[in-house]
């Protein structure tokens, strides 16, 4: 008994697959041929999204081959091979690890936007990968590398000079500063004449000072620039809200209680740049003690490298914006 009714559901079952066939086909036959192709190209899609989308031998073949290309200084080569890697198997693990080989070629051959491009596609498309810390630091050092070439690039423009500008003219009409058009335009000195083309930043810059991580980010615009390491205050003596910057210096005298120190002075904490913040006595300086850098161990101001704050104090004018976070 038991095994004719076994039989009955497995003969059951069958019939019931070969209905469901015949109806698939049936529909089929009854759609429009091109409903019909629709569907069938549909479903070879669906397949195809389905399958593996890296063939693992042959993208790591193209990546070790690559690398050999660079050690035989064939960077055209290894190029070529990287890009296809890119092109072919998006999906690979070896991806952002070519996308860094290919900013640091660009980065060589001096094509900055082409490494920019790179670097920043590890940041956005592969946040997850073990790149990504590299790729930051080599997109922000390129990041001012394009800022202070004379390239053009989204976020600034080609002035004509005017019979009767200066450059602080010029600097103040952009919101800029003297210090940057003379740096990106590779100035030796504020001489300028009519009908010079220079390159000026039309972005707006703003500092975000993270006492918790004891960083400082640079924005242009809403687009992370570089992000630095610096020192806060201890005991969280640092003041948190939002500020301006104030005041600019170059080698700054330090006026602490009871005593002035000149700024050549071994005494001198301030190193060789200041920006004054718009809380008195408070500001983003250099040091004379790079060791501490990422540590919470000022009297409250900000302190960075010398040759941080020297960069920085090239970039933004009077006035920018800085917020300070717990």
């Amino acid at each position: 008994m038991k095994n004719r009714l076994l039989l009955l559901v497995i003969l059951v079952g069958v019939i019931g697959i070969g209905s469901l066939g015949y109806l698939y086909m049936s529909t089929l036959k009854d759609m429009p041929r091109e409903k019909a192709a629709e569907r069938a190209v549909g479903e070879q899609e669906t397949a195809k999204a389905v399958s593996p989308p890296i063939a693992t031998g042959e993208q790591h073949h193209l990546y070790k081959e690559a690398q050999s290309k660079l050690k035989a200084n064939k960077e055209k080569e290894a190029l070529e091979l990287l890009q296809r890697l890119v092109t072919d198997f998006p999906n690979s693990s070896s991806v952002d690890e070519a996308l860094v080989g290919i900013g640091d070629i660009y980065k060589r051959q001096g094509n900055l936007q082409g490494a920019h491009d790179a670097y920043q596609k590890v940041v956005t498309g592969y946040p997850d990968s073990n790149s990504i810390s590299l790729a930051q630091e080599r997109l922000w050092d390129t990041n001012i590398k394009l800022l202070f070439s004379n390239l053009l690039t989204p976020k600034s423009k080609s002035y004509e000079v005017k019979p009767g500008d200066t450059l602080t003219q010029i600097a103040n009409s952009f919101n800029t500063n003297v210090d940057l058009i003379m740096k990106s335009n590779n100035l030796k000195s504020s001489l300028i004449k009519p009908k010079m083309k220079l390159k000026v930043s039309t972005a707006k810059y703003s500092i975000i000072i993270d006492k918790s991580q004891n960083s400082l980010t640079l924005k242009s615009d809403e687009e992370i620039l570089k992000v630095y390491k610096v020192s806060t205050g201890s005991n969280n003596s640092t003041p948190s809200g939002s500020l301006k910057i104030l005041n600019k210096l170059i080698d700054p005298v330090w006026y602490k209680v009871g005593a002035v120190v000149p700024s050549q002075s071994p005494e001198n904490l301030l190193g060789s740049r200041w920006l004054g913040l718009s809380k008195k006595g408070y500001g983003i300086h250099g040091t004379r003690t790079p060791d501490s850098i990422g540590q919470a161990v000022t009297q409250g101001c900000v302190r960075m490298t010398n040759p941080d704050v020297e960069e920085l104090f090239t970039i933004i004018p009077i006035g920018t914006e800085v917020t300070i976070v717990d």
